[in-house]
Parts: structure tokens; C-alpha cells; sequence
């Protein structure tokens, strides 16, 4: 059968994944509110388009911390890639560089820096955890700067791992076959098998609870990348950001994997935007499976946005192709919401094109 959307490749990836594979990327934390939310709250924004513009040339083209992508969408850090299929991280460098976009890559992948260097040219992110170890931490980083990567995007909102029931109930571990291969020489690059959730107790053991600004400052004497500071939500921490030397803000909740009941990406990205004043993009991740979702976040102040599920799920599918297709699919359909809203560049895209629930009523406008 033809998939026609983004969200088809889930069950395809259910019935192909075993479950405890499959739980661990589907699952958010504890009731699980803020994984509904997440795509929700998309639903509750509308259009305002606007008709009778010339959309016969449509340019979806930008540019993120200075390199030029074909369009706002790249590829989010997700984890342990090869569990979904053999050709795991590789498969999806190799998508997201044809596709002309950003791929970041988890600390926790399942194939090392050097590796998904070696798949050839692209403009690749690296998300980094701290360890409570420093000297790995800026090995990792040097590592990762020595193999090309353009950017680090530091996760804030992890200083221990949310509460995911489904990986207690399966006892969540790396299959035996696979390591997490950046840390393989440093004998961090297995999980030991656990009551609970082995990823679990593998973060309470290694990352480092005490992460704080100063350690923001700290990784700026370490590395010359850029630093993305991935997992704020509020104003008050963007301007702190801001102050801390942040070359860009992901506005993120983990996927609803880590404290649920926190706001959907999307209803917390404004709040975000107004606080930057502009000084340094934002963007979003969580939730998007549709053209119209990249449109709408862009049109409240989003640089661009990050996928992380709809990878995995294509990747277990159909691998390098099914990543592919979705890239083209989210694409595709992000070109045909700019064209029937009446943008034909992504700076004809403004915050007039779409109508929330936390908008005031407009004044008729008057002609």
C-alpha cells in the first residue's frame, strides 16, 4: 500500500519493531499528556490565507547558523538508530545530506561520529550529554569538531531520565548486538540489564545532575562550534541563554519524555520567540507530522524545525528510503501550505497567516 503521510510509517513500524524497541521510541513520560498535547495543540492553530498572490515560484530555501539547507526542516537527535534497522545512523546521514538539510546526532547513537562522518558530505549537528566525567565530555567534543560536525546542540532538560513506564515494564536495554558506539573505548558503551529501565539507571549513573549555566560558559572554553541550547521552554530561560553565549535555542520538551504536563512545543514557542528579540533563532521540535505543522511554527517565530519520531518509524519501515520519503513528504506538503496561504519565501511567512486560541480578537480591519 502507498504511504501517503508521515504518520503511516508508526504502525508499520509497530508491527515490524519488537515491542520493546518500539516502546522506547513511541512512549513519553508518566500519563503521557504532553506526547498528546505535542500533536494537539497543532491542531487548534488555523490559517488566515491569503489569495490571488503569484505562487508559481516557491523558495523554500534558509539558512541556520550560517549554512544554507534546502528547507526549516532537519532531522532531530534520537537515539540508538540501529535498533530500528541495521543501517541505523548511517541510513539516516545519508537521507537527510540528500534531502540537502541538517542531521544531528545523539550522543547515544548507535554509530559513531566518525562513522556517520564517513558516509560522505552533509552539514551534521552533534546533541551531547554531560557526563559527570568531563575528560569525556571534551573528548567526545573534539571527537565530534575533528569529524566535520558544524554545531552542538547541548540537551538541558535531562538531568535524570523521565519516567517512561512502558521501558520499566519491558526492562528497556541495548540489544546485546549494539553499543553506544561514542563511548564503546571508554567502557561506557553498554547497559547493564536492570529491574526497572536500564537507560534509567545508565543516566543516573553517568550524566551529571549538577549541569548547570556555568557549565554553558564551560563548553564555550572547549570548542569554537556554536551551542544550541535544546529543552528550554520558558522566556525566563531564553534570555538566560542568550546571556550564557547560546548561538540558537530549541524549544523542546524531549519529545514528552521527560516531565509531562509541561506545554506543548508549540504553545510555548511564542513565548520563546518574543523573549529572543530576535538576537538569536529559535527553533522547535515535537509534534511535527505535517507540512502545515512546520508552516504554523514557522509563522510564530520558528527558524525551523526538528523531526525525531517520524525518523525512526520510516527508518524501521522501508530504512534510507523511508527517511527519505518523509523528508520529501513533509516537503512536499510544507510547499503546498506555503502556496495556498499566499508565501512564496519563508520571510512572506508571518504570524498574519494563522489565527490561536490565545489571540485577541482582531478589529475588523477597515479598508
Amino acid at each position: 500500500m502507498e504511504i501517503t503521510n508521515v504518520t503511516e510509517y508508526d504502525a508499520i513500524a509497530k508491527q515490524k519493531l519488537p515491542k520493546m524497541v518500539y516502546d522506547y521510541y513511541a512512549s513519553g513520560a508518566e500519563d503521557q499528556w504532553t506526547l498528546q498535547e505535542n500533536r494537539n495543540a497543532f491542531a487548534r492553530i488555523l490559517f488566515r490565507p491569503r489569495i490571488l498572490i503569484d505562487v508559481s515560484k516557491i523558495d523554500m530555501t534558509t539558512t541556520v547558523l550560517g549554512f544554507k539547507i534546502s528547507m526549516p526542516i532537519m532531522v532531530a537527535p534520537t537515539a540508538m538508530q540501529k535498533m530500528a534497522h541495521p543501517d541505523g545512523e548511517y541510513a539516516t546521514a545519508r537521507a537527510a545530506s540528500a534531502a540537502g538539510t541538517i542531521m544531528t546526532l545523539s550522543s547515544w547513537a548507535t554509530s559513531s561520529v566518525e562513522e556517520v562522518a564517513s558516509t560522505g558530505p552533509g552539514i551534521r549537528f552533534f546533541q551531547l550529554y554531560v557526563y559527570k566525567n568531563r575528560n569525556v565530555v571534551e573528548q567526545l567534543v573534539r571527537r565530534a569538531e575533528r569529524a566535520g560536525f558544524k554545531a552542538i546542540a547541548l540537551t538541558v532538560d535531562t538531568p535524570r531520565l523521565g519516567r517512561r513506564e512502558s521501558d520499566i515494564k519491558n526492562r528497556f536495554t541495548l540489544p546485546p548486538n549494539l553499543t553506544l558506539k561514542n563511548f564503546e573505548g571508554l567502557d561506557l558503551g553498554k547497559m547493564d540489564e536492570a529491574n526497572d529501565s536500564g537507560l534509567a539507571s545508565y543516566v543516573a549513573g553517568q550524566i551529571d545532575r549538577t549541569l548547570s549555566w556555568k557549565d554553558v560558559q564551560w563548553l564555550q572554553t572547549i570548542t569554537k562550534l556554536p551551542i544550541l541550547v535544546k529543552g528550554v521552554l520558558t522566556g525566563e530561560d531564553a534570555r538566560i541563554a542568550i546571556q550564557a553565549g547560546a548561538a540558537g535555542i530549541i524549544v523542546s520538551n524531549h519529545g514528552a519524555r521527560q516531565l509531562d504536563y509541561v506545554p506543548a512545543t508549540i504553545s510555548a514557542l511564542e513565548e520563546v520567540v518574543k523573549a529572543t528579540q530576535g538576537r538569536i533563532p529559535v527553533f522547535l521540535d515535537g509534534g511535527v507530522r505535517r507540512g502545515t505543522d512546520v508552516f504554523k511554527a514557522l509563522a510564530l517565530g520558528a527558524s525551523g524545525i526538528f523531526i525525531g519520531r517520524p525518523v525512526v518509524f520510516s527508518l524501521a519501515a522501508e530504512g534510507e528510503a523511508g527517511v527519505r520519503k518523509v523528508l520529501q513528504m513533509l516537503r512536499d506538503e510544507f510547499e503546498l501550505t506555503m502556496a495556498l496561504s499566499g508565501c512564496r519565501s519563508l520571510k512572506e511567512i508571518s504570524r498574519n497567516h494563522i489565527t490561536t486560541e490565545w489571540d485577541t480578537p482582531r478589529p475588523l480591519a477597515r479598508l
